[in-house]
């Protein structure tokens, strides 16, 4: 189970992905990762797909060599990787996923996701991706 609080800066992260519709039928997908000591997002990125190159380049834009934090996620296909295990070993970073049918320990990250929603997306439509993604920056 991921805390939901951290002592110090860079000390607990956790990660997500969540989607965005936009025009009649188009959807994009932001991944961000958010620092548990301020709630601030440590990186994100915005892409057209959901796959493994959107979670492995915020990992890779979040690295710094000083840091060392412990990462948590749902168990999404992306976090349960291989390749996602080895760049958050190489990172030497420690690995924690959410139990099986218990997405609640991913709740710090599910709550930003409901509140950037509600104060930014819900509110507007947007008809494209760089309409929407100059709203999310």
């Amino acid at each position: 189970m991921c805390p939901s609080t951290a002592e110090e800066l860079n000390e607990t992260w956790v990660t997500d992905v969540t989607e965005f519709k936009y025009g009649t039928s188009k959807k994009a997908y932001l991944n961000a990762i958010r620092d548990l000591y301020d709630g601030s997002i440590v990186s994100y990125i915005f892409g057209h797909r959901n796959n493994n190159w959107l979670v492995f380049k915020t990992l890779e834009v979040s690295l710094y060599d000083e840091e060392h934090p412990l990462i948590h996620c749902d168990r999404g296909f992306q976090y349960t990787s291989h390749g996602f295990k080895r760049r958050v070993n190489e990172a030497g970073m420690v690995h924690s996923m959410s139990s099986v049918g218990k997405c609640i320990d991913n709740g710090p990250m599910e709550s930003f996701w409901g509140t950037l929603k509600c104060e930014k997306y819900y509110l507007h439509k947007y008809e494209t991706f760089d309409e929407l993604k100059r709203a999310i920056d």
